[in-house]
């Protein structure tokens, strides 16, 4: 199959992951994803329906449009991507807009505006809800109209919602499959500080893969990907392991960067049950043979 890019810029974005996790995705009829981002996995599976869910209401609303109204969308978007617009005064002139806007349609073309043309595809909002991502000054931001209307017909076997990831478990149904790409955890305590102020803690990654272990054990399926570290091997064990092959590069500094194996963790009710008397994997289980 044709590897289709979201049309967002998303910092951990699945593009470069979507064949290691399809070749893990359980067969189901609808695909549900509490965590969907830019949708790059959505993008690149097959199934029958999917729900897909996100706490971001700009980004929700966005997908909801594209889908209800393709042809007006894109074409206002385009008329955004103009050289005047690559420009550091016109941003941060449309980044003031956007956070005082009240229209869903016109906010949703200025979500659109700024992540193409702010810094590193970043999704950023202060603690007033602001969107405070700096310009990017790149040399010419692209307007990605094919994978517009590409996601805007794929999007009609899709139902968006804004909702948080329990809220989504809460409601698994017997012919569904899960994958939950969420906030990955710190690989160190100076990480943390970040991560954490996005509102996703330690303790909801210790409750996302409860609520895993307990949705598996009810037979409905979930794939989870996080950081190969020990702490994500312990609150998966049960889970069927596996290290993907593909290695990101963490910090933009380059004698800083180190290559950081992903995790994906698969729980079923037969792993679940079967893990009951197990002890816990150590975390040297699984580990790409090559390192």
């Amino acid at each position: 199959m044709t590897k289709t890019r979201a049309f967002l810029k998303w910092a951990g974005g699945k593009y470069g992951l979507v064949e290691s996790i399809n070749a893990r995705l359980p067969e189901g009829r609808q695909l549900v994803e509490p965590f969907m981002g830019a949708g790059s996995v959505f993008l690149n599976s097959d199934f029958e329906s999917y729900l897909l869910a996100d706490i971001n209401a700009d980004l929700i609303h966005l997908y909801e449009l594209l889908k209800s109204q393709p042809e007006v969308f894109i074409r206002e978007a385009a008329a955004l991507f103009v050289p005047a617009n690559n420009d550091k005064a016109a941003y941060y002139d449309y980044r003031i807009a956007f956070n005082q806007e009240q229209d869903r349609f016109r906010r949703a073309l200025l979500f659109l505006y700024l992540n193409r043309h702010g810094y590193n595809g970043l999704c950023r909002y202060n603690k007033s809800g602001g969107f405070n991502v700096p310009f990017g000054a790149y040399k010419k931001p692209y307007f990605p109209e094919r994978e517009l209307w590409f996601f805007a017909e794929k999007a009609q076997k899709a139902t968006f919602v804004c909702k948080g990831y329990a809220e989504v478990f809460a409601q698994a149904q017997a012919d569904q499959v899960f994958y939950c790409d969420p906030p990955y955890a710190p690989l160190s305590t100076t990480g943390f500080t970040t991560y954490a102020a996005n509102g996703f803690t330690l303790d909801d990654q210790a409750i996302l893969a409860r609520l895993a272990r307990e949705t598996a054990a009810k037979g409905v399926p979930v794939l989870v990907s996080n950081h190969d570290i020990e702490l994500t091997r312990e609150l998966y064990r049960g889970a069927d392991l596996q290290v993907i092959s593909v290695k990101r590069t963490i910090s933009r500094h380059a004698h800083n960067r180190k290559r950081v194996d992903e995790l994906l963790a698969l729980f079923t009710e037969h792993d679940v049950a079967d893990s009951a008397e197990q002890p816990a994997p150590s975390a040297k289980l699984n580990q790409d043979p090559t390192d």
